[in-house]
């Protein structure tokens, strides 16, 4: 993600912070040290910040805990996790594909509410102590930590995609219904009903006088309905792909590159004549990379007679693939997550074809169009 600090990993899961998440923290900070002003303006300036910046690190740390719930549930469910990233509206974990049982989305969506609601209770025990040895600071935090981990439990299982509610919802519908996505696009639906429902108190608080928080709630409330849309979409563009193989769409006729050509020779003979945007790199029979558009872009255009496309092409050894018979929204799916726009198809060890972004969402309009009502 290129707008993506990288912390490290734990639980072999990386762990990082989204740019936007520094606008949020600050404001966090800066609303808390008003906060513990207006409760004890006895303390001075540099104690209510440093509590400040104490609670808001624990706050963002149970984020993380929230987030490390539904990871861990997943991997031990076989549901590989890419990666934890804390951005302007909390964290998400990039799980990068759908469980494969109703129940495991209902164990793996329920488990970062479950977090939350322990931290609260732990975070209520150290308001107590902190109540109990008459140390203000420590119940102030305590105080605000249990009852925003407690907020966040609620808020997340209020039943809307994407939320975790809607997921517990989805596990639900799916069990219920056997096909996991009609019930992703159901949900979807009433998520987007949930995100207007935010738009709409979010509004009523702008003219009501309250204009921040107003602006804030429409502000998740349209996040959340771009967010619900696209699960919906997506759950539409998978189903109309049900019974559809990579064989059905792979281009077989992508001009195969020997890797001592120059990138002049590419452009020349083969990009500007085919219409072709990446090109397999073969050693005689064997495939040894692969060369786009975009590679050729990074090179300046006045090295390009020198440079071959061995030097700039993407190793074999660095390319997700698919198979002829792979389902074609398994294909898509794996795009989607590595972000990248085409895979060579290999069969026994030899290339039989590329698929592209472009073919698969050709095929899903194709189909749209045969199956939409007359």
């Amino acid at each position: 993600m290129r707008n993506n600090i990288r912390l490290g990993k734990l639980f072999g899961i990386e762990v990082g912070l989204d740019y936007s998440w520094f606008i949020i923290f600050l404001l966090i900070v800066w609303s808390l040290a008003g906060h513990y002003l207006i409760l004890r303006q006895s303390w001075s300036f540099a104690f209510r910040l440093g509590l400040a910046l104490v609670t808001a690190v624990l706050f963002f740390a149970s984020i993380l805990a929230h987030e490390f719930g539904h990871s861990l549930v997943a991997i031990a469910k076989g549901v590989p996790v890419q990666r934890i990233t804390l951005f302007i509206f909390g964290g998400i974990a990039q799980i990068t594909r759908e469980p494969k049982q109703a129940l495991d989305e209902f164990l793996i969506a329920i488990a970062g509410p479950a977090v939350s609601l322990a931290l609260a209770g732990g975070f209520g025990l150290v308001w107590l102590v902190g109540r109990q040895l008459d140390l203000r600071g420590l119940a102030e935090l305590g105080s605000w930590l249990g009852l925003i981990n407690l907020s966040l439990a609620i808020f997340n299982l209020i039943p809307g995609f994407p939320l975790d509610g809607g997921r517990v919802l989805r596990a639900i519908v799916w069990g219920v219904t056997g096909n996991m996505l009609r019930a992703t696009r159901l949900v979807a639906i009433i998520g987007q009903g949930v995100a207007w429902l935010f738009i709409a108190a979010g509004i009523w608080q702008v003219f009501a006088g309250s204009w921040a928080n107003g602006l804030w709630i429409a502000f998740i409330g349209w996040f959340l309905n771009n967010v619900a849309a696209s699960s919906g979409q997506q759950a539409a563009w998978q189903e109309l792909l049900q019974g559809h193989t990579a064989a059905e769409v792979m281009m077989t006729d992508c001009p195969r590159l020997p890797p001592d050509m120059s990138l002049a020779q590419l452009v020349n003979g083969a990009i500007l004549s085919s219409g072709r945007r990446c090109f397999p790199v073969v050693d005689g029979e064997r495939m040894v990379g692969l060369v786009t558009v975009h590679q050729v872009k990074d090179v300046p255009r006045e090295v390009w007679p020198t440079t071959a496309v061995g030097q700039v092409m993407i190793p074999a050894a660095q390319l997700r693939s698919a198979r002829p018979g792979e389902k074609l929204s398994v294909v898509l799916e794996r795009m989607t997550n590595k972000g990248i726009n085409q895979l060579p198809v290999m069969e026994n060890g030899r290339l039989v074809g590329i698929v592209a972004r472009n073919n698969i969402l050709n095929a899903i309009r194709t189909l749209s169009e045969l199956t939409s009502a007359p």
